[in-house]
């Protein structure tokens, strides 16, 4: 793996955020302690200008608690609101790898709902189910029937060994969250894959086998092919797919 380019990794500005709200929460925290702490000690056998200054400080002190809690919030939700424009934009996937795809024989697109003997051990397209699968990370795989009908609509599907690294598996999960107008990623265990292949990438009449698993050629893969079939829904539509 290409572990040194890290897609999925975290920004260090990200990083950054998230231990500036922390750090601000901390402090709301210790805000609110001498708040409780100084109202305590207001009693009743205190003078009256010694109450008074008592409280108007333990309010002050809870107003900036209040603020800094909000702040941290804040923080937060901008973290977070960074990563969902940012981190899985394909275009971010445009990393111009020179990937080596084999155009697969036309087989047709009849729907069906049954079984299909297909020409080719993982098919890329063919008679297929009139029902798609939802985008996502999958650990038991679905009927090829389905799957073909997920490419009809554009949407990548990347085949993995069921025992694979966990950091293949964790990327893959990384990979399944990208969306390009109605179509999305699948990543799909599958015991079919060629002997000496670590991962077959699959999108309609496309296929792309690496023997040795590589983040930069899936991801160029996906930016080039997402969205790309013969029969585009929008996302409205699909709504992560598992609609049709």
């Amino acid at each position: 793996m290409n572990e040194h380019m890290g897609l999925h990794q975290q920004s260090g500005s990200s990083y950054f955020l998230l231990v500036t709200a922390g750090i601000i929460l901390l402090l709301a925290i210790i805000s609110y302690w001498f708040a409780a702490k100084w109202n305590k000690e207001n009693t009743s056998w205190l003078k009256k200008e010694l109450k008074a200054a008592i409280k108007r400080k333990t309010k002050t002190m809870r107003i900036t608690a209040h603020l800094l809690l909000s702040l941290s919030i804040i923080v937060v939700i901008v973290h977070f609101a960074k990563d969902l424009g940012k981190e899985y934009d394909v275009n971010s996937l445009n990393l111009e790898a020179a990937i080596d795809v084999t155009e697969d024989k036309y087989y047709g697109a009849d729907h069906s709902d049954d079984s299909v003997q297909y020409e080719m051990k993982i098919p890329t397209s063919g008679t297929h189910s009139p029902h798609d699968l939802k985008f996502g990370f999958y650990k038991d795989k679905p009927s090829y029937e389905m799957l073909v009908h997920n490419l009809e609509h554009g949407d990548i599907i990347i085949y993995y060994h069921a025992d694979a690294d966990p950091k293949i598996k964790e990327q893959l999960n990384f990979f399944v969250n990208f969306r390009e107008a109605g179509a999305g990623i699948l990543a799909v265990p599958n015991e079919d894959i060629p002997a000496g292949k670590e991962v077959v990438v699959n999108a309609w009449t496309k296929t792309m086998e690496l023997s040795v698993y590589d983040e930069e050629k899936i991801a160029t893969f996906i930016y080039k092919y997402i969205n790309e079939g013969p029969e585009k829904i929008p996302a409205s539509i699909r709504r992560g797919g598992g609609t049709m």
